[in-house]
């Protein structure tokens, strides 16, 4: 049994005995201190409380709260109102309640006491602020967020610096995996540059009132690669990349972990998150063939912001203004990291520009620019450079890529040494496995097998920024259980000031 258990058993005998002690003196019938729910309900008639508030904690993650409410007040007819003992009944009930229980200096004072009680003006904006912070947390966690886009990768449908709303309702709330965090912050707290949460309480992935994720959605999603990283260059460059570059120059993992101490290790929900655009869902299967998706045989519908790169050739006598590059291609030539439109160093009067459809219609009617040189920039040329890394057997590339069928919940395949590097990461690490290959044979969980049922469904996800997106084709596929929510809402942006065409646009 695991420390963690043996913690939790321990808590909960403490936290009941004390409740027994407690019960006793509040004139409840003591054993039914340990019957759960049903000593809920008896705390709840015994102060007087509305009904509701025992059925409120019914509702998921939100009833927790209530439940400690509960456990504060039944503290309050006790006559212990300061915030050193809420805080006490709150992180350590286990020692606490057995404390008020069985202490004689304490006893049961009733619902006077609590009637009679003022509280100072201090007191009620403390309250006010805890009672801020966990309605934040409850909303932030399981009803929507504030988001960032910090990349290109979706451009034109997002930009940089748009401030979004992603709603963890549309697919179903997901439990956190680590639920003792400091509120607000994600991995890393500020200043100290240390972890932001605990790992001493893990809930295994749960989502409540589960939807399914749509094609073509924009999703909202853990970084799948982000379980492992290297906190130096964090998503920017991730553990696993680094990793191939450091075994070609011939080190190995057991080196790098020898070599660097800013490794570390996230759970699901700690790891980075990123936004792309579903084009493919369980069951599914998608082939790029020259730059073009198809997903199971059909042309996938492009959506109209989505952007690539173009070759553009020009006379040479003119170019494009800078207003035009501004207001009408969103390119500004004053951005030092502004990379949507460059010189071809080998092609006289040829500029590489990422473009939209209808700004490509735009582009061309230009009379400097020259008719039929308008043409995209693709890369077909399998670089194994591409997930799954193998190539020996997938000479993919970001635009041929393919075909390739992606993991369903409950659906079985056969297992091949033509596709195993396809599913060996789903198996071993998204779904918990003990993988070995040895001679041509595959063990799971120590059985010989060749087939294997997944566990869960996985998503395709790719910007809509083609040839500027670290997305599927370069980490592979994204389970379930790291799905966040849906980006539904532009509610500002900025690039030197308002965009103020963007304010409270939807995201299609």
């Amino acid at each position: 049994m695991s420390m963690g258990w043996i913690i939790f058993i321990l808590t909960t005998i403490g936290f009941h005995i004390g409740l027994y002690g407690m019960f006793k003196k509040a004139g409840i019938t003591a054993w039914k201190a340990f019957v759960p729910f049903y000593n809920g309900w008896l705390m709840v008639e015994k102060m007087q409380l509305r009904t509701y508030w025992f059925f409120l904690q019914f509702i998921p993650i939100v009833g927790q709260f209530v439940t400690i409410w509960i456990c504060i007040r039944f503290v309050e007819h006790f006559g212990r109102f300061s915030l050193l003992h809420h805080a006490a009944a709150v992180f350590l009930p286990f020692l606490y309640f057995p404390y008020l229980g069985f202490s004689k200096n304490e006893r049961y004072a009733g619902l006077n006491i609590v009637k009679n009680y003022k509280k100072s003006a201090a007191r009620e904006w403390v309250d006010a602020a805890v009672f801020a912070v966990v309605a934040a947390t409850i909303i932030r966690t399981f009803v929507f967020e504030a988001y960032t886009i910090p990349t290109g990768s979706m451009e034109k449908t997002l930009l940089v610096n748009d401030f979004l709303f992603v709603s963890k309702s549309s697919f179903g709330p997901r439990l956190p995996n680590t639920p003792l965090s400091f509120p607000f912050v994600h991995h890393t707290l500020p200043v100290t540059g240390s972890k932001s949460y605990l790992e001493w309480l893990k809930i295994p992935y749960t989502r409540v009132f589960a939807s399914p994720v749509k094609r073509n959605d924009v999703v909202v999603f853990n970084y799948p690669v982000g379980d492992t990283v290297i906190s130096e260059f964090q998503s920017e460059v991730n553990y696993y990349d680094y990793l191939r570059m450091y075994e070609a120059r011939g080190g190995n993992r057991a080196s790098l972990l020898a070599e660097r101490d800013d490794i570390l290790v996230r759970p699901v929900d700690k790891r980075e998150n990123f936004i792309k655009r579903c084009v493919a869902i369980a069951g599914d299967s998608i082939r790029i063939i020259d730059g073009t998706l198809y997903v199971n045989g059909k042309i996938n519908d492009i959506p109209p912001a989505s952007e690539t790169f173009y070759f553009v050739s020009t006379n040479g006598k003119d170019f494009f203004s800078e207003d035009f590059l501004k207001e009408e291609l969103n390119i500004s030539l004053d951005d030092p990291e502004q990379r949507d439109v460059i010189q071809v160093p080998e092609k006289p009067n040829t500029w590489r520009m990422n473009l939209t459809a209808s700004q490509v219609d735009k582009v061309k009617a230009f009379p400097f620019v020259i008719p039929g040189s308008v043409v995209r920039d693709l890369n077909t040329a399998g670089f194994g450079n591409t997930f799954p890394y193998d190539s020996a057997h997938f000479k993919w590339s970001e635009d041929n890529f393919g075909s390739l069928w992606i993991p369903k919940k409950g659906t079985a395949i056969k297992l091949t040494p033509e596709n195993i590097s396809l599913y060996r990461r789903v198996i071993e690490v998204y779904e918990g496995n003990r993988f070995e290959e040895l001679n041509g044979k595959i063990r799971i969980n120590g059985v010989e097998t060749d087939s294997y049922t997944f566990k869960m469904d996985y998503f395709w996800m790719m910007g809509d920024n083609r040839h500027n997106s670290q997305d599927s084709r370069f980490w592979g596929f994204v389970p379930e259980d790291h799905i966040v929510g849906k980006a539904s809402l532009i509610w500002f942006s900025w690039q030197h000031g308002p965009r103020w065409s963007r304010l409270f646009r939807s995201i299609k």
